[in-house]
């Protein structure tokens, strides 16, 4: 899986916003000073999380961002679907439209196996999770695995 910069940037600002004090709105500049996020860019996320209703804004001197659900009812998966789609795709297409022939049938099942896979992880670990530094047994467990470390 390749984690793009705007998921990175998209995680981050809603952990600066989960770390927030409820019904204090923080000032996208401020995200982007403590995150080191492009101001341009972190706008652009801001607003797709806002559209997918993950994020509401107010404007104005007392306006900024906040996390339209409680952070626990927000997950990573929820986070990657606003700002990039759906978790796993092939050539543009959910793994279950993809066709295959012959001897490459086998792929199409594979293919949704990826995306189980990564369900598992991603749809588990929500904002309160990161903001509290604590990851669920199941996904830590993947973690404190030596294998897991080892670049390849």
């Amino acid at each position: 899986m390749r984690v793009t910069a705007k998921v990175d940037y998209a995680v981050r600002a809603s952990i600066e916003l989960g770390a927030a004090p409820p019904g204090q709105p923080v000032k996208g500049e401020r995200i982007a000073t403590a995150q080191h996020i492009p101001i341009k860019f972190l706008e652009n996320i801001l607003a797709e999380l806002k559209r997918s209703g993950l994020i509401s804004s107010q404007r104005g001197a007392d306006g900024g961002y906040w996390l339209a659900r409680p952070p626990e009812q927000i997950t990573v998966a929820d986070l990657i679907r606003a700002v990039e789609g759906p978790l796993a795709n092939v050539r543009g297409l959910q793994p279950q439209e993809a066709e295959f022939e012959g001897s490459a049938v086998p792929l199409q099942r594979m293919w949704i196996s990826v995306r189980a896979s990564l369900r598992g992880v991603l749809e588990q670990v929500t904002i309160a999770d990161l903001v509290a530094g604590t990851l669920p047994p199941t996904v830590s467990a993947l973690a404190d695995d030596p294998d897991a470390w080892a670049p390849r």
